[in-house]
């Protein structure tokens, strides 16, 4: 089985940073890695991709050919990808034996929580290829210094939990920036826990553009502590600890701590709840990680 990552997230999330960053870090500690650049509007990428969309279908020729704007044409280039998956899955095949795979995708957000062909192209590729993949949706650090920016944020982030059923990470991004965005109504726990959202209402109402959504807001609130499923990490992408940490939060997720292990239950159940077992001392070369 092959492991890796589902980048998602909205525009200026940092993805592509991102995938830059997490595969420098991912190759310092011993992963050889492929990232796959499934966004056909970013053709200006800092990394080195191993398949590359483009090759297949431009959002570019796509707009002009079928006078579609930029999201239409996203949609469409979603769609054509998911009626040629097998272009796709030929190209995957010689990294699937000893590669850690990056998907970097658009940053639409309804081609995650309301389109089905993104959902469609990775279901496939989970069956036909035995991947195992989470989702790692980044989400702008600065939309905590409004509450009604952060309330949107967890809507998002619950609707694409729920649509891709996949295992999934939530991530505040930038977090080296927030300081600068303003001071935060309460202390970062709040936000990363999702806790009693209810205080989040009492700021809104004193918001004279919000008020008169008090309601439809203390409703959306509601929504998301029912199904009690969004809680964040934080993600500073050039400090070695933070990309680290993520990392080990991700094998979890996908099951990569488990690989070449081969145990009971009740082992694996161990594994699962207690700390991942490699650390930077094995690689001292991290303290010089930047890029």
């Amino acid at each position: 089985m092959v492991f890796g990552q589902v980048v998602i997230g909205p525009p200026g999330s940092g993805k592509t940073t991102y995938c830059n960053g997490m595969s420098q870090f991912l190759s310092l500690i011993g992963r050889k890695v492929a990232v796959v650049n499934l966004d056909p509007a970013n053709n200006a990428l800092p990394y080195e991709c191993a398949v590359n969309i483009e090759e297949l279908v431009k959002l570019e020729d796509v707009m002009r050919e079928h006078s579609l704007g930029p999201n239409g044409g996203l949609v469409y280039c979603m769609e054509y990808l998911e009626k040629n998956i097998d272009w796709l899955e030929s190209k995957l095949k010689p990294l699937l034996k000893d590669h850690y795979i990056l998907f970097d995708f658009p940053g639409q957000v309804e081609l995650f929580f309301i389109h089905d062909s993104t959902k469609n192209v990775l279901t496939k590729l989970i069956k036909s290829l035995d991947l195992r993949l989470t989702a790692v949706q980044l989400i702008d650090a600065h939309l905590c210094s409004d509450p009604g920016n952060y309330v949107s944020a967890l809507l998002l982030s619950l609707s694409t939990m729920l649509h891709m059923e996949l295992p999934h990470v939530n991530v505040l991004s930038k977090i080296d920036l927030i300081g600068s965005y303003g001071k935060l109504a309460f202390n970062l726990d709040f936000y990363t826990d999702v806790q009693d959202l209810s205080y989040l209402e009492n700021h809104l109402s004193q918001d004279p553009r919000s008020a008169k959504y008090r309601k439809l807001t203390k409703e959306l609130c509601s929504v998301i502590e029912d199904y009690n499923l969004v809680n964040f990490t934080t993600l500073d992408i050039q400090d070695k600890d933070s990309v680290g940490d993520l990392v080990k939060l991700i094998d979890k997720t996908n099951g990569y701590i488990f690989s070449g292990i081969d145990a009971s239950v009740v082992e694996y159940s161990k594994i699962a709840v207690g700390q991942t077992d490699w650390d930077y001392n094995r690689y001292p070369f991290l303290y010089n990680f930047n890029f």
